[in-house]
């Protein structure tokens, strides 16, 4: 059966051609009335040649009734050659002309595009024709060649052998930085946007696309870095981040806050936000401390757990390390702040730990700081309280000050006359320690002399004074055979010496130093005891005492009655 486009364009041709149709055929018969108008070279074919045997009402109408090797009429048929096609020739032919087509019908085409598309037949690909497959249908339509709309199943070269920007839309000049292999990030049923992005295939570096307008770039919160994304991210996952922290441009802290990265946990040591002073990316620990940025107190780390702490060994202190030890290195301690030691100076300066006494170090006991101080050594301010030897074992002039060349002749039992308190101006003098005379040292510049109204003498002080007081004085006249200051008047020095010296003028020189000296004129004759009847003369009992008054209580020159 004549499908509708065909018996459309049959009744068109008829239109044409009716009137020359019915010139063929009998005037008096209207073949039009039958369904098939005559038209075109069918006006000059017999009757007989369709209507074979006188058939009329069964002539089939189709081309292919009598347009085939199988038909009863041997009219031309379809060539060896002719595109495979249902058998409605009018949907292609007209009647006028067989081998002129002038209008394909598609829809009676049996075969494939390239069975009739194959550049002899009909117009097929061209050279510059994408690499592609023969099925045209796949991108190509019946109602026009061009434009294509493709099917990429068929397309067996790469893209860019089409998508150079010459046969189809290529790479623009904002396209970021890539091979040729569009296919590794685009899809065929989608150009844009990309569908998943293959970052093998990318030439630049991430920040040209990550930059927040071609692709996803660093959000507001991102760590301070560098552009260079693949130091810390990779294309198979864009988090979890493997951090390379030479990219890192901000501090440590502003990640390792605990928020974004593992910060400082609730038993870090205190101090400040310098991570890197101690710790490096290759490892978060141990760490290398930076002491310079420790907030705490030493102890608070150094406490035998977190880090070393004071060992059992270690002097009686407090915990204020600090005070000792510096953070270039433990030990040696480099200087100590002895306020800060607990237990005695000996503890520690034995010899062992630290310098104690040495071999030539005055007799004393262990308590240093009785005489040494914290802050040196040397010289020490001694307090003599806790010296067990004499002070001459150390005030030798080399140990300690000693006696100078100026000092009086004294023995060496310094204590008798200084103090501990002061060694200068002695402050009592033990005369019991002095070996030199008097005078050696009171001589009115080392110590009190005779005033200018002394009696004038030669005599050495302890002649009449002594060490238990200066004052008063007492002579003795060892050289007379009677002592004058027991004379009963209570004489004064004064008249005997009439000049303040040891010189004395005496009434009667010739009789000197006895009593008739001064006595002379007393002398009565007779009246005196004697053996010759009392004519002695005053040179014979010029010794009052011993000549005449018997050396009794009741003869000496302190009786109040001399003349018994």
């Amino acid at each position: 059966m004549m499908s509708p486009p065909g018996l459309i364009r049959l009744v068109l041709l008829s239109v044409l051609f009716g009137a020359t149709a019915a010139n063929a055929q009998d005037d008096w018969f209207d073949h039009f009335s039958t369904g098939f108008v005559l038209d075109g070279t069918h006006t000059s074919v017999a009757c007989e040649s369709c209507h074979v045997g006188a058939t009329f009402s069964t002539t089939q109408s189709r081309c292919e009734s009598c347009h085939s090797p199988s038909g009863l009429v041997r009219a031309s048929s379809k060539p060896a050659n002719h595109v495979q096609t249902t058998g409605e020739c009018s949907d292609c032919h007209i009647t006028s002309a067989w081998s002129v087509v002038i209008f394909m019908d598609h829809t009676s085409v049996s075969g494939s595009c390239s069975s009739c598309h194959n550049g002899l037949q009909a117009t097929g690909k061209t050279p510059t024709h994408v690499v592609s497959s023969d099925q045209c249908d796949d991108c190509h339509n019946s109602t026009a060649w061009i434009p294509a709309v493709f099917d990429h199943l068929n397309v067996i070269g790469n893209c860019v052998s089409c998508h150079n920007g010459v046969e189809a839309t290529g790479k623009s000049i904002t396209h970021i930085q890539t091979t040729n292999i569009c296919e590794d990030c685009h899809i065929t049923s989608i150009w844009e946007p990309a569908f998943n992005v293959d970052h093998s295939q990318v030439i630049g570096s991430c920040g040209s696309c990550h930059d927040g307008n071609n692709a996803t770039g660093k959000n507001a919160t991102h760590i301070a870095s560098g552009n260079l994304c693949e130091d810390c991210h990779t294309t198979v996952a864009w988090t979890p981040a493997n951090f390379d922290h030479a990219s890192v441009i901000g501090a440590c802290i502003n990640c390792h806050n605990g928020v974004e990265a593992t910060g400082k946990n609730a038993t870090h040591i205190a101090s400040g936000d310098t991570c890197d002073n101690c710790h490096t990316t290759v490892a978060w620990s141990p760490a290398n401390v930076d002491h310079d940025n420790i907030m705490g107190t030493c102890v608070s780390c150094h406490n035998g757990i977190e880090a070393t702490g004071k060992s059992a060994t270690h002097i009686q202190t407090s915990e204020v390390c600090e005070d000792c030890h510096s953070v270039a290195a433990w030990e040696p301690a480099v200087t100590v702040d002895h306020t800060q030691v607990l237990g005695s100076c000996s503890t520690c300066h034995d010899g062992v730990i630290a310098t104690g006494k040495h071999p030539t170090h005055i007799t004393s006991g262990n308590n240093c700081d009785d005489c040494h101080t914290a802050l040196a050594w040397l010289p020490a301010n001694f307090d003599h309280v806790d010296i067990v030897a004499n002070c001459s074992n150390c005030h030798n002039g080399s140990d300690a000050t000693g006696k100078g060349p100026e000092h009086i002749q004294t023995t060496n039992i310094c204590e008798d006359c200084h103090t501990t308190a002061v060694w200068t101006p002695v402050l009592t003098v033990d005369h019991a320690q002095v070996l030199g005379s008097c005078s050696t040292c009171h001589d009115g510049v080392t110590a009190t002399g005779k005033n200018p109204g002394h009696f004038v003498s030669a005599q050495e002080c302890n002649s009449c004074h002594n060490t238990a007081a200066w004052t008063p004085s007492e002579f003795a006249h060892a050289t007379l055979t009677f002592e004058p200051m027991d004379h009963r008047g209570n004489l004064a020095c004064t008249e005997c010496h009439q000049s303040n010296t040891e010189l004395i003028v005496w009434q009667f020189p010739g009789f000197q130093p006895d009593c008739a000296g001064c006595h002379s004129s007393d002398y009565i004759q007779q009246k005196h005891e004697s053996g010759n009847d009392g004519f002695e003369t005053v040179s014979e009992n010029r010794d009052c005492a011993g000549s005449c008054h018997q050396k009794s209580v009741h003869h000496r020159i302190s009786d109040s009655d001399w003349d018994r």
